[in-house]
């Protein structure tokens, strides 16, 4: 059967030019026909297929059709599974308002982080963003919702008339203007900050190089540095040798998941390095200590929150607990004394073993352990073949550790602190 003809030109599948998201869109594709889905009919029929769920969407479609253009329903049905996989991280109300890309749920901030990055520009005074590759809005969003003007660019043109359409879904359009363009030729002067999201993913998956962002994270810098303040998005991974010195670091984890690393302009802290943990949330700060001394197990070990790991500031962790670490390249910290700390995660140890399966299978059956989480830090071991190896059996409950004591391989058990 031959394609439908198209309604408008083609956009390039793979756009890599600075500054914008970089998106592939087959254009009889009707998941992403916006125009479609912002026609009167259109959103009529989105509340219509809300909460469709997959099993039910062939006899949905099919039923539809008979008054709907097949289209638009088609269009509809993957709206609406876009939105029940945004719900996870814009919440169910404002998901089920607005509208979505493939690449826009997957790329999109977590709407807590992204209200937390605006709550902190908002204390340091500042009342307009230029939000520079925007995508489908979500931080645009959590800014004007802070009372901050927003300028919202990205140069693809299906994502920034997302993002438009999603300003006026929420009743936001008073406060942002969604303007299509490369972010490198906009005019930022007479706003108070920029906030830039440069794209991370290309043609052949995620990007590493920060040099191979769009756009490249220099041009980033050089635009923070060229405004009163600003907020580069990055990835947590970057090295900490390419943070500018002028920059202030943070990474930030929701719910124990690293989600993000923020180079700020403009704090009065250059140099500085934390570790924010959401919800809270709660900031550990840097104070630039030397790493922890290696000591003997323990009664109890502490697993520091990623962010804080990302951050190198499992010392002042250390620090505040009283202990040190159980090798020196590995991130848990051990000690003699309970010390609960927003910034780890404590467990008290009850047994030590050398990384033997069969004697901990046997240990395991001794205490009825039905239940095991196994966690693991400097093993090649993966949790699901142990579990399958042990087949925990009982009313119990325990945690494994597959580590590294003083360069051995170790396990330790043990259950969480109350």
């Amino acid at each position: 059967m031959p394609d439908p003809p198209r309604t408008r030109p083609p956009i390039p599948a793979d756009t890599a030019a600075a500054g914008h998201t970089v998106h592939r869109l087959a254009h009889n594709d009707p998941v992403n026909d916006l125009a479609l889905l912002l026609s009167p009919e259109g959103r009529a029929l989105l509340d219509e297929v809300r909460d469709t769920e997959p099993a039910r969407e062939l006899a949905v479609a099919t039923r539809l059709r008979r008054d709907h253009p097949a289209e638009l329903v088609s269009a509809a049905l993957g709206q609406a599974r876009l939105r029940q996989r945004a719900a996870a991280k814009f919440g169910a109300e404002d998901a089920g308002r607005m509208f979505f890309t493939p690449n826009g749920v997957e790329q999109s901030t977590r709407a807590s982080v992204a209200a937390y990055r605006a709550g902190r520009l908002r204390e340091l005074g500042v009342t307009s963003v230029a939000d520079l590759c925007c995508g489908i809005g979500g931080d645009a969003i959590a800014l004007a919702r802070a009372g901050i003007r927003v300028l919202a660019v990205d140069r693809d043109p299906v994502t920034a008339a997302t993002a438009r359409a999603n300003a006026e879904a929420l009743g936001l359009a008073g406060l942002i203007e969604v303007r299509e363009a490369d972010v490198t030729e906009v005019d930022t002067a007479g706003y108070d900050a920029v906030f830039v999201d440069p794209a991370r993913r290309g043609g052949r998956g995620r990007v590493f190089d920060p040099e191979a962002y769009s756009p490249p994270l220099s041009w980033a810098v050089g635009a923070a540095l060229a405004a009163p303040r600003a907020a580069l998005k990055i990835a947590p991974g970057i090295p900490h040798e390419v943070v500018p010195a002028a920059a202030e670091a943070e990474w930030i984890s929701d719910g124990g998941d690293v989600k993000e690393a923020v180079l700020w302009f403009g704090t009065g802290a250059p140099g500085a390095v934390r570790a924010t943990l959401l919800p809270g949330p709660r900031t550990l700060l840097g104070r630039g200590l030397p790493d922890p001394a290696v000591r003997p197990v323990g009664r109890y070990l502490y697993e520091p929150d990623g962010a804080v790991i990302r951050a190198h500031l499992v010392a002042e962790v250390a620090e505040e607990v009283g202990g040190g670490l159980l090798d020196p390249t590995i991130a848990y910290v051990t000690a003699d004394e309970p010390r609960p700390t927003p910034y780890a995660t404590g467990y008290e140890i009850t047994d030590r073993l050398p990384f033997n399966v069969k004697k901990l299978k046997a240990l395991l059956r001794e205490r009825e352990v039905g239940t095991l989480t196994v966690k693991k830090r400097g093993s090649a071991v993966e949790p699901e073949e142990l579990r399958r190896k042990v087949r925990p059996q009982g009313p119990n409950a325990a945690t494994v550790f597959l580590t590294r004591v003083a360069g051995a391989p170790t396990m330790l058990i043990g259950r969480p602190l109350r």
